[in-house]
């Protein structure tokens, strides 16, 4: 799958994911230092997978999924990204940011390949919304065309409360 990162086009490396599928356990680094498994979130899953927090794209993004969080029921927001877990503390502690989980992939990039969401000539994730059931069946994906953009949170957020 292609997309646009600061208006030049970039093969994204992985699988591409589609409405339907069922993704398998993937992990990545909590913030903690810890191992992180999809396996560990029960019931829903939205997954906001961005390039970096310390961009104003990313920040408001996170940050607006942070506050539709608190009236979402049976939903654990999941945000991936390639920063390191510190920095991802240290962001979210700044942000006021609690109602999301933050996870890093930039020890094995196992998100990034499983999700068909890497960006090879950055080393970043694509800007991509992914929503799981309880099954972790996708019912929800979008891949933002052009990276810097934001994502559709109206279409992301509908299929949540769907």
């Amino acid at each position: 799958m292609k997309v646009t990162f600061g208006g030049t086009p970039v093969e994204l490396a992985g699988t591409e994911i589609h409405v339907g599928d069922t993704i398998a356990d993937f992990k990545a680094v909590k913030n903690d230092l810890g191992t992180f498994r999809l396996s560990e979130v029960k019931g829903k899953k939205l997954i906001v997978a961005v390039p970096s927090l310390d961009t104003s794209v990313c920040d408001a993004e996170v940050r607006r999924f942070n506050k539709e969080a608190t009236s979402l029921d049976d939903v654990t927001v999941i945000t991936i990204s390639m920063d390191l877990p510190f920095a991802q503390a240290r962001w979210c502690g700044a942000a006021g940011v609690d109602h999301v989980i933050t996870v890093s992939d930039y020890k094995d990039r196992d998100f990034a390949h499983t999700f068909g969401a890497y960006l090879p000539n950055v080393g970043l994730i694509a800007r991509s919304i992914f929503l799981l059931d309880e099954n972790n069946t996708v019912k929800y994906v979008e891949y933002v065309p052009e990276v810097t953009d934001h994502p559709n949170y109206e279409a992301a957020l509908a299929a949540v409360r769907a």
